[in-house]
């Protein structure tokens, strides 16, 4: 069994044995301070119009969120009435959870070494980056994530995935990211 007090998640260690020397050997810092890292991970699901047709719909995916996060998901809710579409202020429409630490470590190894391979047809992900060194990618199916039984889903949600990092540029972003084996395709 495993010690938590001495488990480094896999990247965590690999950040700092290696890729921190190579970035700070790749773009000169003077500062160790200066080299960017990972800060935080996004991910969300977005319901839409399932969930106002069915509440429960916004409930499975925040249960399907907090199976593939590790930790609990919070209910993303409407912030103001659209009638058009049928939405009421506080209405329940998805659900993000916020990675950091060991977790968000654990997650990204978890995404590019099981998952991104699982994806059909995967020939890499499109660089979108920000302009402040923070990449964002969307996958179309959920089931991906070895976490989630697929003979038990009820609905197939795609969902975004936001990698903050301390980046001042996206050129250190994608540097950074590419060490940590995210397989662009451009």
């Amino acid at each position: 069994m495993l010690d938590a007090a001495t488990y480094t998640p896999r990247l965590k260690a690999d950040y700092k044995d290696r890729i921190r020397a190579a970035l700070k050997e790749e773009f000169g810092y003077k500062n160790d301070m200066m080299i960017p890292k990972l800060d935080k991970i996004v991910l969300n699901i977005g319901c839409g119009a399932e969930a106002v047709r069915d509440s429960k719909k916004a409930k499975s995916a925040q249960e399907d969120l907090s199976k593939i996060a590790g930790q609990k998901a919070v209910t993303t809710k409407a912030k103001k009435s659209i009638a058009g579409f049928r939405v009421r202020e506080e209405m329940p429409l998805g659900a993000k959870v916020t990675l950091r630490g060991d977790r968000m470590y654990e997650f990204l190894d978890r995404l590019t070494t099981i998952a991104m391979p699982r994806i059909r047809d995967f020939r890499g992900v499109k660089p979108s980056f920000d302009g402040r060194g923070n990449f964002a990618m969307g996958i179309k199916e959920h089931i991906v994530f070895p976490e989630i039984d697929f003979d038990k889903v009820d609905e197939v949600w795609g969902m975004d995935i936001i990698i903050a990092t301390t980046a001042k540029t996206d050129a250190e972003a994608k540097s950074l990211l590419k060490h940590f084996n995210v397989p662009f395709n451009a």
